[in-house]
């Protein structure tokens, strides 16, 4: 579709307008109602980044589930959030350290799947109310590839008849190896269009262009999100990421959205970034009660936030199933018109990104 094509779509649907019916709206970007995501998956409670994680936190209600991407030594992508296996690992116990330490980066595929990932949840072991849950899979606590969270995935959606999507990071610095190996996983498992419900994310600037790039490359469709903390500079607000501030008008010419930390949120960022068609996520909400989770997140919803990223799926689950979306007179042509301006703001990243 060109610009030229798109523009008249919108017009021509918006002078179409219908009587008015009412459907119900949110206060997000697009009315639909705010995304929970699975921080490292139900990582509250089992071990971060573990299939076994991720099922559990499908099954509280995650909207996504959140893989961290690390490379191994031989170039494989495993979800792994540190740059080190020693936190959440028993690598130390396995393996003598090497080259001073137990990097990713300095161990093979082969070594990693060697390794236990231990839980480290504030809610886990003994005092999780989810000691009952088994894994259907086996080995649900070794550490996965990309490969298997994908496989996984599109099986348990395909079985399960759900649209569970995926938010991977592209962990900084800027890689455009790693970063290459990530769309290649995504295009292999079938991860290709906006319904599959893929958003890429990372806290350097040079990655968000070049993941926004790669995806127009390879013919695919995601959402792209600039990672950081919220900045006001100059009385302009901008993320400042990995590798310095940008603007939110500039990041508009590349990505879909920002995910922020939700100590620096506002109304007012909110509202800027939506000004510019940017969805705002935040991260990381860790309540440890339901109490609590409506304490931290409920003034952020009603702010117009579009999505939280949490260790805690179901607490976060039930703050947004709360929510009572206000009925709005919406144009039976709205739909098309909507579809024809967001065609417009693809467009334009992806020549911006080009």
């Amino acid at each position: 579709m060109t610009l030229r094509f798109a523009a008249i779509a919108a017009f021509s649907a918006f002078a179409a307008l219908a009587p008015a019916a009412h459907a119900a709206s949110y206060n997000t970007l697009t009315g639909e109602a705010p995304i929970v995501v699975a921080h490292r998956g139900a990582s509250g409670y089992l071990p971060e980044e573990t299939l076994g994680s991720y099922e559990l936190a499908i099954k509280l209600g995650a909207d996504y589930i959140e893989p961290d991407v690390q490379m191994t030594s031989d170039g494989h992508l495993v979800a792994m959030h540190d740059t080190t296996l020693n936190r959440t690992t028993d690598a130390a116990e396995m393996f003598a350290p090497r080259n001073g330490g137990y990097r990713v980066k300095d161990f093979t595929l082969a070594e990693i799947k060697q390794l236990t990932v231990k839980p480290t949840g504030a809610l886990s072991g003994d005092k999780s109310p989810h000691q009952d849950f088994v894994p259907s899979m086996g080995d649900p606590y070794k550490v996965p590839t990309l490969d298997e969270v994908l496989t996984y995935l599109k099986d348990y959606n395909t079985a399960n008849g759900t649209s569970v999507g995926i938010y991977p990071e592209a962990k900084s610095p800027f890689d455009s190896v790693k970063e290459q190996k990530i769309i290649d996983s995504l295009k292999s498992h079938g991860f290709t269009t906006a319904a599959d419900k893929v958003i890429l994310q990372s806290f350097a600037y040079e990655s968000v262009v070049n993941l926004t790039s790669l995806l127009e490359t390879n013919g695919m469709e995601a959402e792209v999100a600039q990672l950081g903390s919220v900045r006001l500079q100059d009385g302009v607000y901008g993320v400042s990421g990995s590798d310095g501030f940008n603007s939110l008008e500039k990041l508009a010419e590349v990505a879909t959205g920002v995910g922020v930390s939700y100590g620096g949120i506002t109304e007012a960022f909110i509202k800027a970034a939506h000004d510019l068609g940017l969805k705002v996520h935040a991260y990381t909400f860790r309540p440890l009660s339901e109490e609590e989770a409506f304490a931290m997140i409920q003034p952020m919803l009603d702010w117009g936030l579009d999505g939280f990223f949490t260790d805690y799926t179901d607490f976060g689950r039930t703050v947004v199933d709360a929510q009572q979306p206000a009925p709005v007179p919406l144009p039976a042509a709205a739909p098309l018109m909507l579809a024809g301006l967001g065609g417009l703001a693809l467009l334009r990243r992806r020549r911006k990104a080009a």
